[in-house]
Parts: structure tokens; sequence; C-alpha cells
């Protein structure tokens, strides 16, 4: 080995460089550097299945800055990754080295749902992630243009609905919890939804605004600010109490509905045989993270309710909506492919 003629600092420089690059595959090494505090010693990649501006984009980026800020500004990457309703983002995360730095910002969808909407999934959500911490949850509301649609509640909505031709409802993308929120809606109010399914976030947003849609199922973060501006009219809340960022909107349980009460969620998880002493120390980190005043407040001024969970809780969590989910998704008969 040429570092046998190296001598004194260069000979011992030389050694912790070949040594550092060499730790990535070997599991002692990785538990070395977790117990050591070393990890993570390099820039680190969230990636989001999602645009920018979308509502796991907002968790991705706030989760990401206050990440970097605990690692010493390290840098934490959000990498969006859209498309197929997140499934693109997943399958490449799946098959990412399992060493800590590729992290994912799973979501209800991704994990929980596409299990039973898909007969054949690029992926495993049980066997190729391990999760990390649920980071957030996220509430529905059922939106409209009301320059275009006259219902100012869901009984006025539910009437109107009943006079067209169709119940025709804006989806973020097939598969997601707002496509089947509109198939839960349908069910309690005797109509069938038309949904209409876009590949993006303003894409959904425009087919509001100009009327090709009646309304849509979004997240408290993604309408908050459209709402307060007038734009949109939130009819209701799929939470169990109202959101404290838009504390005006009555719940469905409010208005006499008490079975549309469903969330989603975002949590990280990390590609299968990712050392445990990483996992376990990212969970300290995020769950840190977002529990800190600072990051709680910002998180919940976006629309969030924060949890910040253990890796255990997220993984019974994920199991129990994975069983939810597909009672819903086999009631519709839905299946993307």
């Amino acid at each position: 080995m040429t570092t046998a003629f190296a001598t004194g600092a260069r000979r011992r420089a030389l050694i912790a460089a070949t040594t550092l690059i060499g730790l990535g595959g070997i599991p002692w090494a990785s538990q070395a550097l977790a117990q050591t505090g070393a990890y993570p010693s390099r820039p680190v990649r969230l990636v989001v299945g999602f645009p920018a501006g979308s509502g796991p984009d907002i968790v991705a980026r706030l989760l990401a800055q206050k990440l970097s800020e605990g690692w010493g500004n390290l840098g934490v990457v959000v990498d969006n990754k859209p498309g197929a309703a997140g499934l693109i983002a997943a399958s490449e995360v799946a098959r990412a080295q399992p060493d800590g730095y590729t992290l994912m910002l799973g979501e209800t969808g991704q994990l929980a749902i596409a299990p039973s909407s898909y007969s054949k999934l690029p992926y495993d959500p049980k066997k190729d992630f391990v999760p990390v911490s649920q980071v957030v949850t996220s509430n529905f509301m059922l939106v409209v243009n009301p320059a275009k649609v006259p219902a100012r509640d869901v009984k006025q909505f539910v009437a109107w609905s009943r006079a067209q031709k169709g119940l025709f409802m804006g989806t973020f993308g097939a598969g997601t919890p707002g496509h089947f929120g509109a198939f839960l809606f349908g069910d309690a109010i005797g109509l069938q939804p038309e949904p209409v399914h876009y590949k993006t976030t303003g894409d959904a947003l425009g087919g509001l605004f100009g009327g090709d849609v009646a309304g849509s199922f979004a997240s408290v973060g993604l309408t908050a600010a459209n709402v307060k501006a007038g734009k949109l009219l939130a009819l209701a809340s799929s939470g169990d109490t109202r959101s404290a960022s838009l504390p005006d909107v009555p719940t469905f349980r409010e208005q006499g509905y008490p079975q549309l009460a469903f969330n989603s969620w975002f949590g990280i998880v990390v590609p299968a045989r990712t050392p445990p002493e990483i996992v376990a120390r990212l969970e300290a980190d995020i769950r840190k993270a977002v529990q800190s005043a600072d990051g709680k407040a910002k998180l919940e001024d976006a629309g969030f309710g924060v949890t910040g969970t253990s890796a255990q809780e997220f993984v019974r969590i994920i199991a129990a909506d994975t069983l939810t989910w597909g009672k819903v998704v086999a009631a519709t008969g839905f299946k993307a492919d």
C-alpha cells in the first residue's frame, strides 16, 4: 500500500481519509460513527415525492432547516421527486444505500394506502423501509370556489351537488387520502363522486379556481392561505376538532357527518438495513427538532399537528392505517393498475 511509505502527519491523514471512505459498508463502523456523534459527517438528502409548495414539501423544508441547525449547519438537501402520487420517490429511496444519508418524508398514501390500491407496487412499504418518526398529522378541508359554488356549508353543498349533473371532485393524485376522502364524502351523502386527478398542486388549485371541479379535499397547510384570502371557502374540516389555523371552520361531525373524520400524516423513513444506531440517532434528532418550541411553532403555523413519535409508535400507526385505508379502498373497488 502506498500509505506504508507515508510518515508522520501525512501518514495519519491518509489513514484517516481511507478509513472514513470505507466506513459506509462496515456495520461496526456505522455503529462507531453513531456512538461518537460523527453521524452525519456530510450533507443528508431528504426525498419528497411531491412538488415544491405542496404540503409535504413545506414540512420537509421546515424539518430540514431544524435538522441542519442541530447538525452544525451541515446541510439537509430537500430533493423533490414528484410523480405517481409519491411512488417514484418511494421506489428510489427503497433502492438507496442504507447508510443514513438518504431519508424520505413518507406520507399516508405511499406507505398505508398504496398496498391496497396498487396490485403491483415497485416497492414493499413493510419490507423496504424502516420507520423513524411520524412528524406531523394533517386534517383535510372540503374547499370550494365561492365564486363558482353558491354553498356556504356542507348541507347547502350537498343540495347544490344533487342538482348538478355530477359531483366532480378534484384530487392531488389517484390513491391519495384526498382521493379516497372524496369517496367517503360521496358515500356519506349518497352521491357517486367523479374524481378528477391532477398531477400537481398548482393544477389542482387551478381546477378549483376555474370551476372545473366542484370541490376538493385538501390539507389545511395547503389551503389556509387561500381560504384566509377569500379565494377558497372551507366548508368543513375532517378533523375530530377544529383546526387552529382555521378555527371558524366547523368539523364534519359538527355538521351531522360523524363518519367523515380522517386525516393524513407525514413521517421520516429510511431504507431497510439502515444500521439501528443511525435510526436511533435520527429518531432522537427528529423528535427534538419538531418538538422544539421554534420547530413546533413553525409547523403549527403552517397548519400541521405536530407529533414527533418514536419509531415504534410510527410502526404501529402505519400498520393500523394500512388496515383502515385498505377497507376504504376495497369498498370503492379502486385499482390504480
